[in-house]
C-alpha cells in the first residue's frame, strides 16, 4: 500500500478501510476523514496532508419496513435512503437538513455524515436529534480494528451504546463504515400557523406556549423582520387529514393572545420549513460568519438584545427558541467574545457553523470546553485513537 500522505484514500470497503488507518497509525500520519466532502467548511480546518473518503462505501445494506429500521454504509447519499423510505411512506423523522448550499458544495451529503455531525431539523424538537434515532454503528477506530455497535432491529440494541458516543464526534474517534436508525412513517398532512409582526420576546412566548400545548407541535420558529418582510413567527403541526381541521382551530385558539394566524397548508408549508431547515435566510451571506447558539429558550430573546449593536446582521430562532442562528462579519475575534460572553449559564454554548478558513483555524469553532471535561475528551481520543491521526483538530485544538 501506498504511503497515506501522498494521496486521498478512497476505499471500497471496511476492510480497505481497515487496512489503510492501520499504516497511518504505524506511520503516525494523520488522515481527515470525509464522506461527501460537503461540509468541509465545519469545524477547524484539516490539519492533515492525506484524506480517506467513505464516498465509495456505498448502498443500503438492510431495510425492515416492518420493524422501521434501515441500514445503509457511510457514503451512501441521503437522497438514495429517503427515496427508498419514501416508497415505503416512512421517513428519517428528525428532518436532517442537507446544508450543500450552506457551504457551497457540489457533492452529495452522506449518511455518515448525518450520524457525525449529529445533523438535525426544525423536527427535533419535537422528535429528537439524529442520535435519538440512531441505533447502530459499524466503524474503524484508530488502532484500524474494526467494531460494531447496536443493532439492526430495535429489539437487538444491547451493549455499550458507542453508536450514541460516534454522533457528533465528527470522525474525531472512528471512520464510520455503516450506520442504522430507527424511521418512522410519514405524516399525511402538515399545517403551518404563522403570526405576523411580533417582537422576538413575543415571539418566543408564542412558540412556547405552542409546544406546551397538547397539539403535538413539531415545528416552531421565528424568522424576524427583514427589509420590506414582516416578521413571521411559525408553528407546524402534522398528521392525519381528519384530524388537522380540529387541532390547527384549537391550536389558534389556545394562541389567540398572539393574534390571528394565517394557515399555509402542504406544500406551502413544506416550502417554508425546508427554508427553515437548510438555514436559507443565510445562504446569500459566504463571506460571513454565522453561528450556532444553544440555549434554553426562555433566555434566547434577552440573549440577541444583549449582544453589542452591530454585531448581528440577521438572526432566525428554531426549536422554540433553544437554537438562534447568528450571521456577523467575520473580521476579528470580538464576534466569539462577545457571543460567548452573553450565553447564559452552564449548559449553553455556541459553535462557529461556517466562517472563513483563516477564522475557524484562530478560534474556538466549538464552544471552549471545562478542564474536567477535556481530560474527558484526551481520554476517550486515547482510547478510541491513541496515534491520534484521525481529523486530528477538527473540533478542538490539540485533540
Amino acid at each position: 500500500m501506498s504511503d497515506p500522505r501522498a494521496e486521498s484514500h478512497r476505499p471500497g470497503d471496511a476492510a480497505e478501510v481497515a487496512a489503510i488507518v492501520r499504516e497511518a497509525a504505524a506511520g503516525a500520519q494523520p488522515l481527515e476523514i470525509v464522506g461527501g466532502g460537503t461540509k468541509r467548511g465545519y469545524g477547524r480546518p484539516a490539519q492533515t496532508q492525506a484524506s480517506l473518503s467513505t464516498e465509495l462505501l456505498t448502498g443500503i445494506t438492510l431495510y425492515e419496513p416492518s420493524e422501521m429500521v434501515i441500514s445503509a454504509r457511510a457514503g451512501t447519499p441521503v437522497a438514495e435512503v429517503e427515496a427508498a423510505l419514501e416508497a415505503e411512506n416512512q421517513r428519517l423523522v428528525f428532518e436532517p437538513p442537507r446544508l450543500d448550499s450552506l457551504y457551497g458544495s457540489a457533492g452529495e451529503p452522506t449518511v455518515g455524515a448525518l450520524a457525525a455531525m449529529n445533523l438535525s431539523g426544525p423536527a427535533r424538537v419535537h422528535s429528537g436529534a439524529a442520535r435519538d434515532s440512531l441505533i447502530g454503528v459499524a466503524f474503524v477506530n484508530g488502532k484500524g480494528e474494526l467494531i460494531r455497535s447496536g443493532g439492526r432491529v430495535m429489539k437487538n440494541v444491547t451493549g455499550y451504546d458507542l453508536a450514541k458516543l460516534q454522533a457528533g464526534a465528527l470522525g474525531t474517534l472512528g471512520v464510520l463504515t455503516e450506520v442504522t436508525f430507527k424511521v418512522l412513517p410519514k405524516t399525511e398532512t402538515e399545517l403551518t400557523l404563522q403570526f405576523e409582526e411580533l417582537d422576538d420576546a413575543r415571539a418566543v412566548a408564542c412558540l412556547s406556549a405552542a409546544l406546551r400545548s397538547p397539539y403535538e407541535a413539531t415545528g416552531a420558529a421565528h424568522l424576524p423582520a427583514e427589509g420590506d418582510r414582516a416578521a413571521r413567527t411559525i408553528v407546524r403541526i402534522e398528521g392525519f387529514p381528519g384530524q388537522m381541521k380540529h387541532r390547527g382551530t384549537m391550536l389558534a385558539q389556545a394562541l389567540k393572545a398572539f393574534g390571528r394566524p394565517a394557515e399555509l397548508r402542504d406544500e406551502k408549508s413544506r416550502s417554508l420549513w425546508r427554508d427553515v431547515r437548510e438555514v436559507a435566510p443565510f445562504l446569500s451571506g459566504a463571506e460571513t460568519a454565522l453561528w450556532r447558539a444553544s440555549l434554553p429558550s426562555t433566555a434566547a430573546a434577552a440573549f440577541v438584545g444583549s449582544l453589542p449593536e452591530g454585531l448581528v446582521r440577521r438572526h432566525v430562532y428554531d426549536w422554540g427558541g433553544a437554537l438562534v442562528w447568528l450571521e456577523t462579519d467575520p473580521a476579528g475575534d470580538a464576534g466569539a467574545a462577545a457571543i460567548r460572553g452573553a450565553l447564559p449559564g452552564q449548559g449553553a454554548h455556541a459553535t462557529l457553523q461556517r466562517g472563513p478558513a483563516e477564522l475557524r483555524a484562530r478560534i474556538d469553532t466549538f464552544q471552549p470546553l471545562p478542564e474536567t471535561l477535556m481530560r474527558l475528551n484526551r481520554g476517550l481520543k486515547a482510547a478510541f485513537d491513541p496515534a491520534g491521526i484521525l481529523n486530528p483538530g477538527r473540533m478542538h485544538a490539540g485533540l
